[in-house]
C-alpha cells in the first residue's frame, strides 16, 4: 500500500516496536478490555471535583492516544464521548506498565485501570495503576496542527477523517439525531415502519436511470431500486397498515455533483384518505423536528446565509414562479413547440424534443430553484412529468404535486397519489412512448402494480425527503459527501 515520503520510516519504526512487543509476550491486539467510564461520564460525575482533589474511585477507561506528554507521563486518551488524561508515574504504575508505555506511540488504542483526581490545573485525571495495549497503530496519524486537509483524502479514509477531526463526527452524529428524530415521531403518530426490496424485477417509483445487476441462480436481470414508492403502495392496498413509512437506501445511476450520490436515503411514507395538502403540513413538521433533533433551534444558517423553517411555509405554483422570473406564462402556451422555443429563449438548455410540461420544469430549474432560499412548496408540477401523482382538480395540465425548496434544493417531494388503474396503466404507457423515443429515464409499464390497484388503493398522499440533502443543510455541509459515511469516488 503507497506511503507518503517519510511514512515507511515511521512504519518500520512502529513495526520494530510491534515485534518488542511479541518479545516482551505482549499481545498487541488482545480480545477485550473491560471498561468501566467513558470521558464523558467521568466528567458528569466528577463536575464538583474541585483542583487539586482525589477520590477514591477506581475506573478502568480506554480510548486512543493522541497526544504524549513529558516522555509520556501524560497521555490524552480519546473514546466516543471526549478526552480521558491519564497520569503515568512510577509512584502508581510498575516497572511492566512502564516498559510498555516506552513502546507506545501516538495513535494507539490503551486501555487503563487507575484512580480519578483532579490535578492541580483543574484537569481531570485517571492516574494509571495498570496500563494495556488494546491495538497497536503501525501508520502515524497525520500531523496534529494541521489535521487531515486532504478534502478527496477524507472521504476516502472516513476512519482516518473521523479520528482527525471532530466536526466531521459531529456531523454523523447529527445524522443519526435527525433519521432518530423523525423515525420516532413517525412511529408516535401511528405509522408503522415497514422494508421493502432493494432488487427490482422492473425499474420505478421515479423517472431515473437504474443500476443493473443480475441474479445467476434465476438467469434474470434485476435492478437496484430508484425509489420504494410502488411496493410501499402495494402494501396500502394489502392494508398492512394506514400510515406505512420506510427509510431507506436508493440509487440511481447518475452523475456525480455536490448534491447527487449514485446512493443515497429517503424518507418515503404514505397515508390514507389524505391529499398532498396534508403532506405539506407533515413536512413542515418532520423537517422542524429533524432541525430540532440536530441543532436544539428551527433557525439555522447554511453558507452564511440564516434562514428560519418555522412552519407554515409559503406555497407557490411553477407556473407563477416562472412567470415571475421571467415573464413567460406557461399556461397560455398550448403546444410543446411553442413551450419549448419559449424556455429556450428564456435560457433553458433543451435537447429539442420536451413535451409542455418538461419545457416548464427546465426553465423553472434553470431561473427559479436558486432563488428560492427560504423553506417554499412549489404546486402545480405538470402532469406529464408527473406520473403516479393525480390530475390537479381544476387543471388537468398539471398534477396534485408539490416538491419543497429550502436554499434553492429539493428537499421533498409529494404527491396525491394516483389511484385510477385505467389512469395510471395509461400513463405507464405515455412513458413507454417516451422511453421509445429515446428518454431513459421514463418509467416501465409495471404491469404487477398496475395488478394491484385494481383491487383498490384509497385514496392517500405520499411523500418522500431527501435525508442527504437535509443533512447538507442542517449541519452547514458544503458536499453531499461530507454527510454519507462512505461516498462513491473514482477509483484512483
Amino acid at each position: 500500500m503507497a506511503m507518503k515520503e517519510g511514512e515507511g520510516e515511521l512504519y518500520a519504526v512502529r513495526l520494530e516496536k510491534r515485534r518488542r512487543l511479541d518479545a516482551l509476550g505482549i499481545d498487541p491486539y488482545p480480545y477485550a478490555f473491560s471498561r468501566t467510564a467513558t470521558a464523558a461520564a467521568l466528567e458528569a460525575r466528577h463536575e464538583a471535583l474541585p483542583a487539586g482533589a482525589e477520590t477514591s474511585e477506581e475506573v478502568a477507561v480506554a480510548g486512543r492516544i493522541r497526544a504524549m506528554r513529558n516522555s509520556g507521563m501524560f497521555l490524552d486518551l480519546h473514546d466516543a464521548s471526549g478526552k480521558i488524561q491519564v497520569f503515568c508515574h512510577k509512584d502508581f504504575l510498575g516497572p511492566e506498565g512502564f516498559s510498555l508505555l516506552r513502546l507506545l506511540d501516538i495513535g494507539d488504542i490503551a486501555g487503563v485501570k487507575g484512580r480519578v483526581r483532579r490535578t492541580p490545573r483543574g484537569e481531570l485525571t485517571v492516574n494509571a495503576q495498570e496500563l494495556t495495549l488494546l491495538a497497536k497503530a503501525l501508520r502515524p496519524l497525520p500531523e496534529k496542527f494541521h489535521g487531515l486537509a486532504d478534502i478527496e483524502l477524507r472521504h476516502r479514509q472516513r476512519y482516518l477523517d473521523l479520528i482527525m477531526n471532530r466536526g466531521s463526527r459531529d456531523t454523523f452524529l447529527s445524522r443519526s439525531r435527525v433519521v432518530g428524530a423523525m423515525r420516532r415521531w413517525l412511529a408516535s403518530e401511528g405509522y408503522l415502519e415497514v422494508e421493502t426490496p432493494m432488487l427490482h424485477p422492473i425499474p420505478g417509483g421515479a423517472s431515473a436511470k437504474p443500476f443493473v445487476t443480475h441474479h445467476n441462480a434465476l438467469d434474470l436481470d434485476l435492478y437496484l431500486r430508484i425509489a420504494p414508492e410502488l411496493h410501499l403502495k402495494r402494501l396500502l392496498v394489502g392494508g398492512l397498515s394506514d400510515r406505512l413509512f420506510e427509510i431507506n437506501r436508493c440509487f440511481r445511476n447518475e452523475g456525480l455533483s455536490p448534491r447527487h450520490n449514485p446512493e443515497f436515503t429517503s424518507l418515503e411514507l404514505y397515508e390514507a384518505y389524505v391529499d398532498y395538502g396534508a403532506m405539506m403540513a407533515l413536512t413542515e413538521t418532520l423537517i422542524v423536528e429533524a432541525a430540532e433533533a440536530a441543532l436544539g433551534t428551527r433557525r439555522i444558517t447554511y453558507g452564511g446565509t440564516e434562514i428560519d423553517l418555522s412552519p407554515p411555509w409559503p406555497r407557490r405554483s411553477m407556473a407563477e414562479l416562472v412567470l415571475e422570473a421571467t415573464g413567460v406564462d406557461f399556461l397560455a402556451l398550448a403546444d410543446d413547440g411553442g413551450a419549448r422555443r419559449a424556455a429556450e429563449a428564456e435560457g433553458a438548455q433543451l435537447e429539442g424534443r420536451e413535451s409542455w410540461g418538461q419545457a416548464m420544469e427546465a426553465l423553472f430549474a434553470a431561473r427559479v430553484e436558486d432563488r428560492l432560499i427560504a423553506p417554499i412548496h412549489v404546486t402545480g408540477f405538470p402532469r406529464d412529468i408527473s406520473p403516479l401523482a393525480k390530475a390537479d382538480r381544476r387543471d388537468k395540465r398539471l398534477a396534485e404535486r408539490f416538491e419543497t425548496f429550502i436554499y434553492g434544493w429539493e428537499i421533498a417531494n409529494a404527491f396525491s397519489e394516483l389511484t385510477d388503474p385505467l389512469d395510471q396503466n395509461e400513463r405507464f404507457l405515455d412513458q413507454m412512448r417516451a422511453r421509445a423515443m429515446g428518454d431513459e429515464e421514463a418509467q416501465p409499464l409495471d404491469e404487477d402494480y398496475v395488478r394491484a390497484l385494481e383491487y383498490g388503493l384509497p385514496p392517500c398522499g405520499g411523500l418522500g425527503i431527501g435525508i442527504d440533502r437535509l443533512v447538507m443543510l442542517l449541519t452547514d455541509s458544503p458536499s453531499i459527501r461530507d454527510v454519507i459515511l462512505f461516498p462513491t469516488l473514482r477509483p484512483r
